[in-house]
C-alpha cells in the first residue's frame, strides 16, 4: 500500500486557500489518479470544502449548474494529493447489484464456477480511493438506499451474500455531484433528476453550491484551456455568456450558456474557424430558432458587431 505522507502538502501554497492546513497526500501517483491540469483554476470556497473531505474525511455534496466545474475540482484536487479518485456516474441504468456485485460464471483452473464478484462499492471501500457520485440526483430509489449504508458515521458495508461486514480503509473518501440541492428541479433544464431522501440528505456533512466563476476568472479559465485565445475576446465571450445567463433568469432564453460551452466555443476557434461560426456550431444551432434573434443582439452587445444570421436562421413567424 502506498504510504500517506501527513506533512506534505501546504493547502495555501497548492490551492491558495490561504489557510495554513497540512493536507494528507500520497507520496507517489497510482494508476487511479487523475491527470493534473497545470493550468486548472482553483476557486477559493469550493476546494476549501473539498479539502475538507479529503482531510477530514467529511462527506461532501457538491451542486450547480451544468459545466461549472463540479466533478473537475474534486478531480485536480485529488491529482495534487496523488489520492486515487473513480468517477460513478449514477445513470438509470446502475443497479444495486453493479454497485454491490453478484454471482456469476467464471473461469478457474479450466472449470466454470459460479463465485460472488465484488461491485464497485466494495472494491472503493477496501481501498485509499476517492469516489465520486456523479449524476447523484438521477439515481434510481433502490440504488440510493445501498448508498445511504456508505453516509452512516462507520461507514460500513454488509454484504449479505457473503456474511461479511466491509470496514472502510482509512483513506477511503466519498463525494457526491449533482445539478439540483436534492429538492427537485423546477428550471426544466435537468430532466431525470428526482427529489432526493431528506434522510439521506441529513447524512452528508458538507454541501457545496457552484456557480460559474467570477467574470476575470472565467475568462482566464477560458484562456489557460485555448492558449491561442487572446485575453481581451476571452473577456468579450464571458460578457456574452453572462448576458445570456441573465436572459435565460427572466426565461426570455432556454438555453443556459455554460463554461465547458466557452471552452467548446474557444476550441473550435482555436481551429482556425471565425467567433461567429464558431458560436453558431458550438451553441446557435442548438437554439430554438424564435431565440436565435436574440442570442445576435446579445452578441452585438457583447462584440460590438454584427451576427450575421442565415435566412434559416431566424425566427419565421
Amino acid at each position: 500500500m502506498i504510504e500517506i505522507d501527513e506533512t506534505t502538502l501546504d493547502a495555501n501554497e497548492t490551492f491558495g486557500t490561504g489557510d495554513s492546513w497540512r493536507i494528507p497526500a500520497f507520496r507517489e501517483p497510482s494508476e487511479h489518479v487523475p491527470a493534473t491540469d497545470p493550468n486548472f483554476c482553483f476557486l477559493e470556497a469550493p476546494t476549501r470544502a473539498i479539502l475538507l473531505g479529503f482531510a477530514h474525511n467529511r462527506r461532501v455534496y457538491l451542486h450547480g449548474p451544468h459545466g461549472s466545474g463540479k466533478s473537475s475540482h474534486i478531480e485536480q484536487v485529488a491529482a495534487r494529493l496523488n489520492w486515487p479518485c473513480i468517477r460513478l456516474n449514477l445513470d438509470g441504468h446502475i443497479t444495486r447489484s453493479d454497485l454491490i456485485g453478484r454471482d456469476m460464471v467464471v473461469l478457474r483452473k479450466g472449470q466454470q464456477v459460479t463465485e460472488f464478484v465484488p461491485g464497485i462499492l466494495p472494491w472503493a471501500l477496501e481501498r485509499p480511493v476517492a469516489l465520486v457520485l456523479d449524476e447523484y440526483d438521477a439515481a434510481r430509489p433502490d440504488v440510493m438506499f445501498v448508498i445511504q449504508r456508505l453516509l452512516e458515521d462507520e461507514g460500513k458495508l454488509t454484504l449479505l451474500d457473503q456474511n461479511r461486514v466491509i470496514q472502510p480503509h482509512p483513506a477511503f473518501r466519498i463525494f457526491a455531484t449533482a445539478n439540483t440541492a436534492g429538492q427537485g428541479d423546477v428550471s426544466g433544464l435537468y430532466a431525470g433528476t428526482q427529489v432526493l431522501n431528506q434522510a439521506q440528505m441529513d447524512r452528508w456533512q458538507v454541501f457545496v453550491e457552484f456557480d460559474y466563476p467570477p467574470e476575470e476568472q472565467e475568462a482566464q479559465i477560458v484562456c489557460n484551456r485555448v492558449n491561442t485565445l487572446a485575453m481581451s475576446v476571452s473577456r468579450d465571450m464571458v460578457c456574452f455568456a453572462n448576458l445570456c445567463r441573465e436572459a435565460h433568469r427572466h426565461g426570455d432564453l432556454s438555453v443556459l450558456v455554460s463554461l465547458r460551452t466557452l471552452i467548446i466555443w474557444a476550441e473550435t476557434m482555436d481551429l482556425d474557424i471565425s467567433t461567429a461560426e464558431a458560436l453558431q456550431l458550438s451553441l446557435l444551432n442548438r437554439c430554438d430558432p424564435s431565440e436565435r434573434d436574440l442570442v445576435a443582439e446579445l452578441y452585438q452587445r457583447a462584440f460590438g458587431e454584427e451576427l450575421e444570421l442565415r435566412q434559416a436562421d431566424r425566427a419565421i413567424f
